[in-house]
């Protein structure tokens, strides 16, 4: 029983390092698209290292690839002392895939050619947001500065996005220098659509709902709602402001598919109740599957 316990732990092991590594390859793959196709050909940067990748070959004719492998070096040298080993090991897999891709697939921008710069910042934010996001969602990163924004927190405690954001700053800043202002806008609109694609593929389209509900039949709403909707509800212990009276408040969540019929319900049991709907980051527990990083 307990070997059989453990081959399953091991199993299960095996089974998340190949799917993680699967999509480490796809997600890369789908960046390195957005780099080679749309980015560079337009004179376009990204965030992070390879960003900063694209921006050396602008000036020294030398592939994004190589670059994004010489500037991660010093930083998996140091970040391998201080983060997560795992989330290092795995950083540093997806940049050895990440700068081989960028090198294979410098040359296929010639092939597929889009002259409209608008159409090329939006579908080459697309391409990169889709690729960052499904690693994400499957708890990897490609490295660089993912891993300096970590440290960071854990020394500073200077929030991750806060530190990703300076740095794309930088980036951005240092391509209206060279580039000129043109270059820079569009950056910023790539990276707008890639920032809201990746938020989209890493939760998922189907929103979680964070639920409230103030009645004075509220055991016959939460039952209801257990029945009807299969969801947990917890009870909040209230005191009505202007009446003085306990009330039980149903806290429940729920997804945005099941909105319409928690209304529904409530307006058939008690149409007065005081409800509120608010959209929900992230949700991790029994019925709800968990968005990765």
């Amino acid at each position: 029983m307990c070997s059989q316990f453990i081959q399953k732990i091991k199993s299960k092991k095996i089974k998340d390092i190949i799917r993680k590594l699967a999509f480490i390859v796809l997600g890369n793959f789908l960046c390195s698209i957005a780099f080679n196709v749309f980015f560079i050909p337009s004179k376009l940067l990204s965030g992070g290292v390879g960003g900063l990748g694209i921006l050396i070959q602008y000036l020294t004719d030398i592939p994004a690839g190589i670059w994004v492998f010489i500037i991660n070096i010093p930083i998996f040298i140091i970040g391998s002392k201080m983060v997560d080993r795992e989330f290092a090991i795995y950083g540093f897999i997806s940049m050895l895939i990440f700068s081989s891709l960028l090198t294979i697939t410098s040359g296929i921008g010639r092939y597929l050619v889009v002259d409209d710069i608008l159409l090329t910042s939006v579908f080459g934010g697309i391409f990169n947001g889709v690729g960052m996001g499904l690693m994400f969602r499957n708890r990897v990163s490609q490295g660089g500065f993912d891993i300096v924004a970590t440290i960071l927190r854990k020394k500073y405690n200077v929030n991750i996005g806060t530190a990703l954001m300076g740095v794309n700053t930088i980036i951005i800043s240092l391509s209206s220098l060279l580039f000129g202002y043109k270059s820079a806008m569009y950056t910023l609109i790539a990276m707008y659509v890639g920032y809201r694609v990746l938020d989209k593929v890493q939760t998922g389209f189907n929103i979680k709902k964070n639920v409230v509900i103030v009645s004075d039949k509220s055991e016959e709403l939460a039952n209801a709602i257990i029945k009807r909707l299969h969801r947990g509800v917890t009870f909040l212990e209230g005191i009505g402001g202007y009446t003085n009276e306990d009330k039980k408040v149903i806290y429940c969540i729920i997804t945005s598919r099941e909105t319409a019929k928690l209304k529904s319900i409530v307006d058939e049991i008690d149409p007065n109740a005081f409800l509120t709907i608010n959209d929900v980051v992230e949700v991790k527990g029994r019925g709800f599957q968990n968005i990765g990083m």
